[in-house]
């Protein structure tokens, strides 16, 4: 196994994905892969990935390497983390089998990944899933302790010029199928035109399909300058004392924000502010829904995002995975069946008029000296 090409790298992936380009290799440090950073990878297909970190650990069944591999890029594991010292961005750098060869000297060692690994580390998290649900169950009982205040109601909100109040919320965050699901739902979109809330990199997912949204929520780590520049209002999530790291940036792009601080998630920001905004509905799109996301993330925060889906669960609506029902499209049978039976009142009225008998006995006989009827 040999690969050369020019190395690029950071620490957060969905970083690196913004300047990789297929035939760089790719250097992370990404313990369990999600499957959303994976998806990112292997859409720009890199030649392969070196990870400081285990891309499999074995505590969650998370499936974001095995689809890596299966789309046939290697992945070379655990190297040491100082290779982010030693590599400069595009730099050329060489892998021989298990070492990562910079200059004609070997810099470090990792292992390759085989999908077999990640076979076996998947059986080991479904054999750990019980204690991962066990710590998830503490830190979700402990942050409801902590945090009952939000669950009730008491929170204050910023003061948007965008009315949400009686109207459908369209709330956009960049997670798994997140493209797929925006395509299913366009008509939804156009008929129903909901507020749309993007956060952190939702706001990019929106203008990628042309729509520019009302509101842009989070802390900005993950947004693009154009999106923050698109004209939406800006709420940057602040930790539950008022410190904002994310409004720094957007002082120095001269841009104006409201500030909401809150426990948890941007997501749960996001859904709290529109629900306690008294939004008529809630279409979530991309967002963490089941136990397999909230354990996959590996966060305490990730308690919160449960809670606050118990609180907004009556005008909930999760439009993650609704691509899925409608992938294979209108099947020929049921436009054979439709067409036939929008025909046969036409006939029955052409029938039943007697300028017209003449016509249908002229097309049976014609039937009959065909098939020697």
């Amino acid at each position: 196994m040999y690969f050369k090409g020019k190395a690029r790298l950071d620490r957060r992936t969905k970083d690196l994905v913004k300047r990789l380009r297929s035939g760089d290799i790719a250097i992370i440090c990404h313990d369990d892969i999600d499957e959303v950073a994976a998806k990112s990878l292997i859409e720009i297909h890199p030649q392969a990935i070196i990870n400081a970190k285990p891309s499999i650990t074995g505590r969650y069944t998370t499936k974001g390497v095995y689809k890596i591999l299966k789309d046939g890029i290697t992945v070379i594991d655990q190297v040491e983390e100082e290779i982010f010292d030693l590599v400069k961005e595009g730099t050329v750098i060489e892998i021989q089998d298990d070492q990562v060869i910079m200059n004609g000297q070997i810099i470090t060692r990792g292992q390759v990944l085989t999908v077999q690994d990640v076979e076996e580390k998947l059986q080991e998290a479904r054999e750990n899933l019980k204690l991962e649900l066990d710590s998830f169950v503490e830190n979700t009982l402990e942050y409801a302790r902590r945090e009952k205040d939000i669950l009730l109601g008491y929170i204050e909100l910023p003061e948007l010029r965008t009315p949400i109040e009686n109207r459908q919320v369209l709330m956009v965050v960049r997670g798994k199928n997140y493209k797929e699901d925006l395509k299913t739902i366009r008509g939804y979109m156009e008929e129903e035109r909901p507020v749309l809330i993007g956060v952190d990199g939702g706001a990019d997912a929106l203008l990628e399909f042309g729509y520019i949204p009302d509101i842009i929520v989070g802390d900005m780590d993950s947004v693009s300058d154009e999106a923050l520049r698109c004209g939406a209002e800006i709420v940057v999530h602040a930790y539950a004392d008022g410190t904002a790291p994310g409004l720094a940036r957007l002082n120095e792009m001269g841009i104006p924000a409201l500030v909401m601080p809150m426990p948890g998630t941007s997501e749960d920001v996001a859904m709290i502010m529109a629900y306690e905004k008294e939004a008529s509905l809630i279409v979530a799109v991309g967002s963490h829904s089941n136990l397999v996301d909230f354990l996959e993330k590996g966060r305490k925060g990730m308690a919160s995002t449960f809670l606050v889906r118990l609180k907004v669960g009556s005008i909930l609506v999760d439009a993650k995975g609704v691509s899925q029902l409608y992938r294979q499209g209108l099947k020929a049978k049921y436009v054979l069946q439709l067409l036939l039976a929008s025909l046969v009142p036409v006939i029955v009225i052409l029938w039943a008029a007697p300028s017209a008998r003449p016509f249908f006995r002229l097309i049976i006989l014609q039937f009959k000296l065909l098939f020697n009827m």
